[in-house]
């Protein structure tokens, strides 16, 4: 062999190397769909991109917002993303209707949900006076409109006896609210605070930011946001899901060892908004919904199974199985290595 020969095939190896060391460096590309990420309720998802956790599990993420849960679900379902950013029940809804979606983290252990009346409606005073009423919801077919319909079923209604409005999370949601153009709706946080302080003789109906709120609606604990997909999706990318749920869990450790002023100042300028005060007080509000752990709590599940089979009959017929709809070995495996 040449000198010359043996400089190409050395640099042909060089090359090879290179290229094959950077295929094992190049970090999986996800997209997650969101919910609406100006909601409180799905701040760990987006901070856990400020805070860089992403990056450090080896993975990266694009975050697509969407205005509610259902159509967040849609763009997964639909092949536009990858991952959901959305409450749990969803998982549960669409194991009804033979569509496998696996929830891997949970990041709410309470839902975080407040359904009030709106300033223009002094004639409701109680759920039973939503009857033949407008009710807001972010969007028709998401968490905020099962919840809604859960309530009706628990005080004696026919759970499609309010007309639904879909009425967005933030600033649309306030101004409907606030102008009248819906009777009640759901809400959650910073919308709801927002809306609290405008207006401080708001009347609620019912309010599950908090642990006590939590138990009084649903008999235990319920839980909410989470990061969930198709199953096939996580059987064909399982390392990816396991870095998604490590960012996820190293960005629950950080919410729990900072303040909320130290949280408000890692996101972003434009979902906080411009009354940083307003901001801050909804966070407060909220830091009792997040977990410290992760897991799916099996109670929880079953909580929300027990909800949706009062309100939609598909459900209580559909025999699910539950064990099926989330899954906490990712969340398991990742603690350990934490």
């Amino acid at each position: 062999m040449t000198k010359l020969t043996q400089r190409v095939a050395m640099a042909l190896c060089a090359l090879l190397f290179a290229t094959g060391l950077a295929a094992a460096q190049s970090k999986p590309k996800v997209s997650i769909a969101v919910g609406g990420a100006g909601c409180l309720c799905y701040l760990p998802t987006v901070l856990a991109k400020q805070l860089g956790e992403y990056d450090k599990a080896g993975v990266e993420v694009e975050l697509i917002n969407f205005k509610g849960g259902s159509q967040a679900l849609q763009a997964v379902i639909g092949g536009s993303a990858d991952v959901v950013s959305g409450y749990y029940d969803h998982c549960v809804n669409l194991a009804a209707k033979g569509q496998s979606l696996v929830a891997f983290v949970v990041y709410d252990r309470f839902p975080g949900m407040v359904l009030a009346v709106s300033p223009e409606s002094k004639d409701i005073k109680s759920i039973k006076d939503l009857a033949g009423k407008a009710v807001g919801v972010s969007a028709p077919g998401s968490s905020t409109d099962f919840f809604l319909k859960y309530l009706l079923a628990k005080n004696g209604l026919d759970p499609a006896s309010a007309s639904v409005v879909g009425i967005g999370l933030d600033a649309t949601a306030v101004a409907a609210m606030e102008h009248g153009k819906v009777n009640a709706a759901v809400m959650l946080d910073p919308a709801a605070t927002l809306l609290q302080n405008k207006f401080k003789d708001l009347k609620t109906l019912s309010d599950t930011r908090t642990q006590k709120d939590t138990l009084d609606v649903f008999g235990g604990e319920y839980p909410g946001g989470s990061l969930y997909t198709r199953a096939d999706w996580i059987a064909k990318n399982e390392a990816t899901v396991q870095k998604l749920t490590n960012a996820i869990l190293g960005t629950l450790k950080w919410i729990h060892s900072h303040s909320p002023e130290e949280i408000m100042a890692k996101m972003p300028e434009d979902l906080v908004g411009p009354d940083k005060a307003l901001y801050l007080a909804a966070l407060k509000n909220t830091m009792p919904m997040y977990s410290t752990t992760g897991r799916m709590d099996p109670k929880g599940a079953q909580a929300v199974l027990a909800v949706f089979s009062q309100s939609v009959p598909e459900i209580a017929k559909a025999n699910i199985d539950l064990s099926k709809t989330y899954t906490n070995r990712f969340v398991e495996a990742g603690a350990k290595g934490m």
